[in-house]
């Protein structure tokens, strides 16, 4: 018997990770693969030395409380596999913080699971139960994962646009995006890119809409301690939302511990199990020595999320003095980590050009906000730039004076 080398046969359907890398917007008109637009900001930033304000990661570490729970837990040997729910420590915790902030009732044994950060929740979430046929609702701009995992799916991509000044979900605009396919809605509050945080209005909407079209609610609520005046409201909380809502968040954001990858997800136990369903067949489990140490983090006092935040605030506003001071029309954000800008003001239509062109520049990098977008989505954000500001006050203030020098460079 011999054998040969083969070549997988084409075909003229997109193979799941094409479906992926579409949907990230990472597959060009001529089917080549590109990369993603933070590696290719990061490279050039890496080149030309400059100040990166493009990914949305802090430089300094969270709260020693917590870092020293996981040195401790390490060296305690607890260093193999969680329960691939999580460990009960940690899902309690999630389960008090629940009460604590929001006054949501929630069973640590049955309504709660833990996973690699909350980009696996939302993967899990979506798998478990959108497909071919069925439409995933997201707000535009939208983080890039979110196209990925519904491409993958095999569902359709909808949107509903989040416009200037206030980038608020216009009801209108998101009555028309909602359908009889609808299946799944996720809500992103507070909004990466646009920093908005939703308002209560824009949330009753929502859930009024979920419940017509018998659609899952999914969020994403990663920045929920990190607001800045804005009331924050998790949808869960409103009235008939509760039931069909699973609460996505993480501790990378709130306890500056992005590369640890602990999330979590609650809502009702049938879901939660159908989720974990998924979720056991991607990661099974992740983190263990973090596990604790996160748990550790959430019964922090109010003073420890206060003060986050309040601290965040200022590093918004030194950043926006900068930004002003380059000629951008500055979004001021509600939450997250970012600020988006509009370089229309400067004469500047295509801020992907502009992005590729600042680290050299002026020495500081950014993102383009377009590519959290599709083509129509894509349009009306051409001009606009996302900017990080959860960085050390040094590395901000240093960012600053480059980007005042940015006129005068152009």
């Amino acid at each position: 018997m011999t054998t040969h080398d083969r070549t997988p046969a084409a075909t003229t359907r997109d193979a799941p990770w094409q479906r992926a890398a579409r949907g990230a917007n990472l597959l060009g008109d001529d089917g080549r693969l590109g990369i993603t637009i933070f590696e290719e900001v990061t490279a050039l930033a890496q080149q030309h030395s400059a100040i990166n304000l493009g990914q949305g990661f802090p430089d300094e570490d969270g709260p020693r409380e917590i870092l020293d729970a996981a040195r401790a837990a390490i060296a305690d040997g607890a260093n193999q596999y969680a329960p691939g729910q999580g460990l009960a420590v940690l899902r309690h915790a999630i389960a008090a913080h629940q009460e604590r902030f929001y006054g949501l009732t929630v069973d640590p044994q049955t309504e709660v699971i833990v996973s690699t950060g909350a980009t696996e929740s939302i993967a899990a979430a979506i798998l478990a139960f959108a497909g071919p046929g069925d439409e995933v609702l997201t707000f535009e701009p939208f983080y890039d994962s979110y196209g990925a995992v519904i491409g993958l799916s095999g569902a359709t991509h909808t949107t509903a646009p989040l416009r200037a000044p206030d980038f608020q979900p216009d009801a209108a605009s998101l009555e028309a995006a909602f359908s009889e396919r609808t299946r799944i809605v996720v809500v992103n509050n507070p909004h990466n890119p646009t920093g908005s945080v939703f308002s209560r209005d824009a949330l009753e909407l929502i859930v009024r809409l979920a419940e017509r079209y018998n659609a899952i609610i999914v969020t994403d609520e990663v920045y929920e301690h990190l607001t800045f005046g804005a009331e924050y409201v998790p949808i869960a909380s409103l009235p008939g939302a509760a039931g069909r809502t699973l609460s996505i968040s993480s501790a990378g954001k709130t306890f500056s511990v992005t590369g640890w990858k602990i999330g979590w997800l609650s809502g009702p136990a049938e879901l939660v199990a159908q989720v974990r369903t998924a979720k056991t067949f991607l990661t099974y489990t992740s983190g263990t020595p973090f596990q604790g140490a996160v748990a550790q983090g959430l019964a922090l006092p109010d003073e420890f999320f206060t003060q986050v935040a309040g601290t965040l605030r200022k590093k918004r506003d030194l950043l926006g003095e900068g930004l002003r001071a380059a000629g951008f029309d500055v979004v001021e954000p509600q939450g997250t980590f970012f600020t988006m800008v509009d370089a229309a003001p400067l004469g500047i239509e295509d801020a992907t050009d502009l992005a590729r062109r600042l680290p050299a520049l002026i020495g500081v990098a950014a993102i383009p906000v377009a590519m959290f977008c599709h083509a129509e989505g894509a349009e009306h954000t051409r001009s606009m730039l996302r900017f990080a500001f959860c960085k050390k006050f040094d590395v901000i203030e240093e960012g600053a004076q480059r980007l005042a020098t940015l006129r005068d460079r152009l």
